[in-house]
């Protein structure tokens, strides 16, 4: 298990990056592996994440902590190209500073120690980054360390009865399955799902 007081976080956040980079506009209306998400809602939860965890980090708490991911259909807006890199680099920096780890904040309204929003920003990295590349047809290795990272968060929350809220069902996965298909498969996804 990768120790998440040295994670980096910047290297899985430019995969994201260069992911998005990759949609095209008539991609922004294909389907994902998030019920209910085309991809311009799937790029709209990724900014809004990226802001969250990002001001989580810093302990700057407030409306972009506060608010929960369900309270709207994110979308995106017409400069997303320039904003999401941009956050998603200042969400590496910030997690860099390891005051980032420690303490206690809050992100989408859940108080939780620096250790866990940590955390959880790199599974949501990993496994967005997962259904980006899906949904868009683009090859995707993640940062291995922190796809280590969020396999073992996914494997503890597995047998977890609050986990609906947040994942859905596991969907089984051989053991000898790659890393990320398990991943993936912890997170409630089925790693042969496609558009």
């Amino acid at each position: 298990m990768t120790d998440n007081a040295t994670l980096d976080l910047g290297p899985q956040a430019h995969i994201v990056a260069r992911l998005a980079d990759g949609v095209t506009d008539d991609q922004l209306s294909a389907p994902t592996p998030c019920p209910g998400m085309a991809v311009r809602n799937l790029l709209g939860h990724l900014l809004g994440l990226s802001v969250a965890f990002r001001d989580a980090g810093r302990k700057d708490l407030g409306p972009t902590t506060d608010t929960s991911p369900e309270a709207a259909v994110p979308d995106i807006g017409p400069g997303w190209r320039e904003e999401l890199p941009k956050v998603l680099t200042e969400l590496g920096e910030v997690w860099r500073d390891p005051a980032a780890w420690t303490g206690e904040t809050r992100a989408g309204g859940v108080p939780l120690t620096g250790a866990e929003a940590g955390t959880v920003a790199v599974d949501e990295l990993v496994i967005h980054g997962w259904d980006l590349a899906r949904s868009t047809g683009q090859e995707y290795e993640p940062d291995p360390p922190a796809l280590q990272l969020a396999y073992g968060m996914l494997l503890a929350a597995a047998d977890d009865p609050s986990r609906g809220g947040i994942f859905g069902p596991v969907v089984p996965v051989p053991g000898d399955a790659p890393l990320l298909d398990r991943a993936v498969g912890l997170s409630g996804r089925d790693p042969d799902w496609t558009p």
